[in-house]
């Protein structure tokens, strides 16, 4: 499903994101569809990935029921594959990203020489994709345009975009939800490297919301052959999108002003689609069925969920 175009009852907003579309039903529910729309460098690619819709909100429907005795969570049902109802709530304006290597972002500033990132010390003597001694949290702002950006614990509280008593209990919630996706990877031959999560309220409850440890959200490495790459100073092999930014920016995009989104062939477009099957595969231990929904059929399908909510 590229995108979609429901009236659904009880409609009182409609957000089109990079790669999902969010009904919100009586301020009180929202439903959400993932599309087989593709971002990165934040640019909607032009071609639709089948199934990569299905394989998110799959993944995040696991993850999210092995971890709802830890944190609360947004979900009410999935009527669909690629669909989502859940509990419209009060979305707290940071994104909490949970690192327990030294790769991506946090190697990007340390390679500069930097030692602080979000306010957070990193240890000296470390290498690319080393593992932190803890994990780190390093926030984010959320923004609704452009690039979220970096901010501290301390200027989260002080500006007040978070309470200082819920502050720290999102910081528990997102190492309690780590160490649980770090021991599920494990269990799948695979390392959970760093993820984020998104976090909202309804009165005094905190719930987890959007997707959780998914290939898009989150980075994994494959646990065999770590050590040895490690120490060999060689590339670990990942399991997250990375593969598709890597073909874009080696075929000269990356997102800059003036730069043209190299051709997606059907074979490279087949590839994606593959790639995301085996990273639903390798993560959840399942095999994936492929489902193909109508529009008419998918908007009856959630009207006939939402009544029985």
């Amino acid at each position: 499903m590229l995108e979609s175009s429901f009236k659904l009852p009880g409609q009182t907003a409609f957000y089109k994101g990079k790669v999902r579309d969010v009904y919100t039903i009586e301020d009180r529910l929202m439903v959400m569809v993932v599309s087989d729309r593709i971002s990165a460098f934040d640019v909607v690619l032009p071609r639709p990935i089948p199934y990569k819709g299905q394989v998110l909100n799959q993944v995040a429907a696991i993850m999210l029921d092995a971890t709802k005795d830890i944190v609360p969570n947004w979900v009410k049902s999935s009527p669909l594959p690629n669909v989502t109802i859940g509990l419209k709530c009060e979305t707290f304006p940071v994104e909490m990203v949970v690192r327990g290597n030294l790769t991506g972002h946090a190697w990007r500033t340390y390679k500069t020489g930097q030692r602080t990132l979000c306010g957070v010390t990193m240890p000296e003597g470390l290498k690319e994709n080393d593992f932190f001694p803890t994990p780190i949290i390093t926030p984010t702002t959320k923004a609704h345009e452009g690039h979220d950006e970096d901010i501290s614990r301390e200027e989260i509280i002080a500006q007040g975009l978070v309470s200082k008593e819920d502050y720290e209990q999102l910081e528990k919630y997102t190492l309690a939800l780590f160490e649980r996706g770090k021991e599920m990877a494990a269990k799948r031959g695979l390392i959970l490297v760093d993820t984020k999560y998104e976090f909202g309220k309804i009165g005094d409850t905190i719930y987890v919301i959007d997707e959780i440890h998914t290939p898009d959200s989150s980075r994994y490495f494959y646990a065999e052959g770590y050590e040895e790459n490690q120490k060999n100073g060689a590339q670990q092999k990942q399991l997250s999108k990375e593969f598709v930014r890597e073909w874009l920016m080696a075929n000269g995009f990356q997102g800059k002003d003036g730069q043209q989104v190299p051709e997606m062939t059907d074979e490279f477009v087949n590839s994606v689609s593959e790639r995301y099957i085996e990273l639903f595969e390798n993560i959840t231990g399942q095999k994936f069925v492929k489902e193909d929904v109508a529009a008419a059929d998918a908007e009856s399908t959630i009207i006939a969920a939402l009544k029985s909510l």
